[in-house]
C-alpha cells in the first residue's frame, strides 16, 4: 500500500474538532453536550445578509473575479475607516475564509525552511498552515499567571536567526482573550523594522473589546506598512462562519501579486458568500450593539462561574470570545474526552478544547482549556454546574488527590 506524506503525517489534528467523534458517540447516547470547545456563535447573521439569499434573482452563479467582488471590497475600505484604517479597494482581497488568507500569506511570503515566532497558545491551524507551506514556528511562551501578556523584546530576540521571516499575532486573541497593549504593539514594531519580517497579524476579533484599552492594529503602526499583512473574516463579527469569506490585506503591491497566483489557482472565492457578507456591512448599528453587549454579559457569566469552581481559575479575557481556564486535572485533554466517553450529570456533559493543542512546547497547557462563550446565558450558566459536577467526579482531579 503506498504512504502518505510526511507533511500528512506531522499535521496536527485539530485540538477544536478531535473530540468530534466522542461528542457525536455521546449524543447518540441521548447526553446533552453543550459545546464550548468551538467559536461558532448562536447570535443571529444580520438580517440584510440573509434576506439577500432569500431574494436572490441571479439566473446564473457564477465564477466572481480571483481577487473578490471590487464592489464588496470597495465598501469594505468604509468599514475599515470606522477603525482608523486607511485603504484602497486594490489593498484587499477576498479569500474563502480567514483560514485561506493565513495560509495564502505563509505561501506568498516564506519558503521552506522559514521560521515564524509567534507567541503561545496560539491558534491551532496556524501549526497547519505552516506545515503546509513548508514554514515552522518558534513560539514563544506566555504564561496564565501573567494573563498572557507578551515577555520582553530580549525573548523575541533570542529566537531571531538567519530563517527568522515573519512575527504572527491575533489581536485580540484566539484561544486566550488577550488583547495587545500600545506598548506591546510597538514592541513588535520596533522589531519587524529591526530586523525586516513580515508581520502577519489576525485581527478577526477586533469588534469584541472588553475593556477601555484600545484597538491597536497592525496596520496602525507607523513605518511598516509594507511589512504587514493583515488577516480578517466576516464569521465572528457576522455569525457567517459558513459562508467562508476572509480578506488578505496590504500595501505590499509584491505580496500582492504573489498572493494573486495562488488566488487564480483555486479560481474565485465563494459567489454566494460574498454577496451575504457585502449586504450585511448595510446592517445597522443596532446589530453590534446588541451582539457586542452580549458578549459582554456571557464573559461576565462565564468567568465569575469559572473562578467559583473549586480549583478552577481563568483571567478575564480582554477580547474575542474564548478564555484559556486552568482546571485541576492531571490531564485536560483526558478530562475532555472522559467527560464525553463516561460522564453524565442529569443526561448532560460538556466539551471543551484541550488547550495543548494550542502549544507547541511538549507539556505546556496540559491542565488548561479553551472554553468559548459563543452559549446564551442560560446554556452557560448550566455547562457551568455541569463542568463542576465533572470535576467532582473526575478520578484524576488533582484537588481531590493532595
Amino acid at each position: 500500500m503506498p504512504k502518505i506524506s510526511t507533511r500528512a503525517c506531522i499535521m496536527p489534528e485539530s485540538p477544536i474538532r478531535k473530540l468530534a467523534p466522542l461528542a457525536t458517540a455521546a449524543k447518540e447516547r441521548g447526553i446533552h453536550v453543550y459545546h464550548l470547545n468551538i467559536g461558532q456563535p448562536d447570535l443571529p447573521t444580520p438580517q440584510a445578509g440573509l434576506d439577500i439569499l432569500q431574494h436572490l434573482d441571479r439566473k446564473v452563479l457564477e465564477y466572481s473575479p480571483s481577487q473578490g467582488f471590487r464592489s464588496y471590497r470597495e465598501k469594505l475600505t468604509h468599514y475599515y475607516e470606522k477603525y482608523d484604517i486607511h485603504l484602497d479597494a486594490d489593498d484587499i482581497i477576498i479569500t474563502s475564509g480567514g483560514s485561506e488568507a493565513v495560509l495564502f500569506a505563509f505561501m506568498s511570503c516564506l519558503n521552506p525552511g522559514d521560521e515564524i515566532i509567534v507567541p503561545e497558545p496560539a491558534y491551532a491551524n496556524y501549526m497547519a498552515f505552516a506545515i503546509s507551506a513548508g514554514a515552522r514556528i518558534r513560539t514563544i511562551a506566555t504564561t496564565i499567571e501573567e494573563g498572557f501578556s507578551l515577555p520582553k523584546v530580549e525573548q523575541f530576540e533570542a529566537l531571531i536567526n538567519e530563517n527568522t521571516r515573519a512575527i504572527l499575532i491575533c489581536n485580540p486573541n484566539n484561544p486566550t482573550g488577550y488583547l495587545y497593549t500600545r506598548r506591546e504593539m510597538n514592541q513588535i514594531r520596533d522589531l519587524v523594522k529591526k530586523y525586516d519580517l513580515y508581520l502577519f497579524s489576525d485581527e478577526v476579533y477586533r469588534e469584541f473589546i472588553y475593556t477601555g484599552s484600545p484597538y491597536i492594529s497592525a496596520c496602525h503602526l507607523e513605518g511598516i506598512d509594507q511589512n504587514v499583512v493583515l488577516i480578517d473574516s466576516v464569521s465572528k463579527r457576522y455569525s457567517e462562519c459558513g459562508i467562508r469569506i476572509g480578506a488578505l490585506i496590504t500595501k505590499n503591491a509584491e505580496v500582492r501579486k504573489a498572493v494573486m497566483k495562488f488566488c487564480q489557482a483555486r479560481l474565485s472565492p465563494p459567489l454566494l458568500g460574498q454577496l451575504v457578507a457585502e449586504a450585511s456591512l448595510d446592517e445597522g448599528e443596532e446589530y453590534a450593539r446588541e451582539v457586542y453587549d452580549e458578549y459582554v454579559e456571557r464573559r461576565k457569566c462565564l468567568i465569575d462561574g469559572l473562578n467559583r469552581i473549586p480549583g478552577v481559575y481563568s483571567p478575564i479575557p480582554m477580547g474575542a470570545f474564548y478564555t484559556v481556564a486552568k482546571l485541576p486535572v492531571d490531564d485536560a485533554e483526558k478530562f475532555c474526552a472522559w467527560c464525553l466517553n463516561e460522564f453524565n450529570y442529569e443526561g448532560e456533559t460538556v466539551m471543551m478544547a484541550p488547550a495543548a493543542g494550542f502549544y507547541t512546547t511538549p507539556g505546556a497547557g496540559q491542565n488548561q482549556v479553551r472554553i468559548a462563550y459563543v452559549l446564551k446565558q442560560e446554556d452557560l450558566r448550566r455547562a457551568l454546574i455541569v463542568l463542576q459536577k465533572a470535576l467532582e467526579a473526575y478520578p484524576g482531579n488533582t484537588l481531590s488527590a493532595s
